[in-house]
């Protein structure tokens, strides 16, 4: 059934309403509702009783529910390495010992390095870049916000631009389609890297990083957050309300137990370690054609299992002691869990309604060669705030995208360096998109602080690509 302009409507209206009251929740249930009422012309009560089943029905999907254990599992990880005096000795050495961390810019530049290096998965970049850079952010009185920032701009973007993981896999085979359906020639995996130069937003973004890291010339709702941390002290504002509970961000070490920066790092080894080997078995010997849900929830119950042994047999805690600290840090995840379940809901919503279809049909074969790229950019940055995924942006514009370029004479790799830029630039703005949730837990932010103090800098980043996009295609 055709929604028409309708289907925009659950996404917006539940984007308006977490900017405006700041309860996320809340705002996604009012979105999926909505939607229902869409579906279901407009009856109240069957509406509603089909609302309540969307949230049931996000577990039916395998690769949800990993996401989803992984994300009460990463509490787990957080409070038992903090217990075992990891995270403190891990802040000790890098600080006191070595001096190699001696400020904030060197706190910030930890995440940042950790984002870029760490390309394997966006869930695991952004996990190890907040986890490992927070204790030393707030140290050095960097604020949450400017974290989540980092976090989440180093994560997407990179594994974009370098694509040796399951991003690659999956947009080598979207391509692949349209190879294979003869609209385009040639190797997806040429294609793909020879698109990367093309991938503007990816790249700016991960330069506007360094820039405000080095020059500490934030502008904006996050000038506003940098100048309270730096007057105040206060890493996050008053009233914020963090996605991830103090139970596993602020545990200390045990008594009795000797910090010791290893109780951190050999966990984080396994962890990272864990997703190419995982990659690789999902795969049936191909990294390429790995699970990355699978691979990522594996990773981290390795890891939580390593700690359990390492801790244990060191006699840093008992069994029961362990199990206590883990079920402590599961419990403190309830809050990112209940929104990221809603985020699901509502993603599944939206692609019933078809929104994507409808707003890629709003170009179709309505422009010419030149303002291809440009366009194809511009819809998939507007397709991915609207359905808080990049992924299922890809699989939408991509086809429609080369397609177009074709019928336009249009550069085939700036449409594809558009399709997977906008992909990443809208889900950047979104406060539905998982991985802007994901980013808020790494660094423990309120969500919507997050969204409101990178969506500036994320709307200036996406102008600078958009222009870019103009003059590729008018040159090209």
């Amino acid at each position: 059934m055709e929604y028409g302009i309708l289907s925009i409507l659950p996404p917006v209206i539940a984007i308006l309403l977490a900017i405006v009251t700041k309860q996320v929740f809340i705002s996604l249930f009012a979105g999926v509702f909505i939607g229902e009422l869409i579906i279901n012309k407009w009856a109240f009560f069957l509406s509603l009783t089909a609302s309540l089943n969307d949230f049931v029905g996000v577990f039916a999907e395998g690769w949800i529910t990993k996401t989803i254990m992984f994300s009460f599992l990463v509490g787990g990880i957080i409070t038992v390495v903090s217990a075992a005096g990891g995270v403190e000795g891990f802040v000790e050495y890098l600080t006191e010992k070595k001096g190699v961390i001696k400020n904030k810019r060197g706190a910030m530049l930890l995440a940042y390095i950790a984002g870029i290096v760490i390309f394997i998965e966006s869930s695991i970049t952004i996990l190890v870049s907040g986890t490992v850079a927070r204790p030393l952010t707030d140290k050095y009185k960097v604020s949450r916000e400017k974290l989540a920032y980092i976090c989440d701009s180093t994560s997407a973007p990179v594994c974009a631009l370098i694509p040796l993981n399951g991003w690659g896999a999956t947009l080598m085979g979207i391509i692949g389609v349209q190879i294979a359906n003869g609209v385009i020639s040639g190797n997806p995996a040429e294609l793909l890297a020879k698109s990367i130069p093309f991938q503007f937003y990816s790249i700016i973004a991960v330069v506007a990083v360094a820039y405000y890291i080095f020059t500490d010339r934030d502008w904006g709702p996050m000038k506003k957050a940098e100048e309270r941390v730096r007057t105040t002290g206060k890493v996050l504002r008053d009233g914020a309300q963090p996605v991830v509970s103090e139970e596993a961000t602020s545990t200390s070490t045990k008594e009795g137990v000797k910090p010791d920066k290893w109780n951190m790092i050999l966990p984080l080894i396994v962890l990272i370690g864990m997703m190419p080997i995982s990659l690789y078995i999902t795969g049936d010997g191909s990294i390429f054609d790995g699970s990355g849900s699978t691979s990522v929830f594996w990773a981290v119950l390795a890891s939580l299992t390593f700690s359990g042994v390492l801790y244990i047999s060191r006699k840093l805690m008992t069994l029961d002691e362990y199990i206590k600290y883990v079920y402590q840090g599961i419990g403190a995840m309830v809050p990112i869990v209940i929104l990221l379940i809603a985020a699901f809901a509502i993603g599944n919503v939206i692609s019933s309604l078809e929104t994507g279809k409808f707003m890629a049909s709003l170009v179709e074969g309505k422009i010419n060669g030149a303002l291809g790229p440009a366009m194809i950019f511009l819809l998939a940055s507007l397709m991915a705030f609207a359905t808080g995924t990049s992924w299922g942006t890809f699989a939408i514009m991509m086809p429609i995208g080369i397609q177009m370029g074709v019928a336009l004479d249009a550069n085939i790799l700036a449409i594809i360096g558009a399709v997977i830029s906008g992909g990443i630039m809208g889900d950047h703005c979104s406060p539905i998109s998982d991985t802007t949730i994901l980013s808020s837990m790494a660094s423990a932010s309120d969500h919507i602080d997050h969204v409101t103090t990178q969506l500036p800098y994320a709307l200036v980043n996406g102008a600078i690509a958009l222009v870019l996009y103009l003059v590729v295609g008018f040159i090209g």
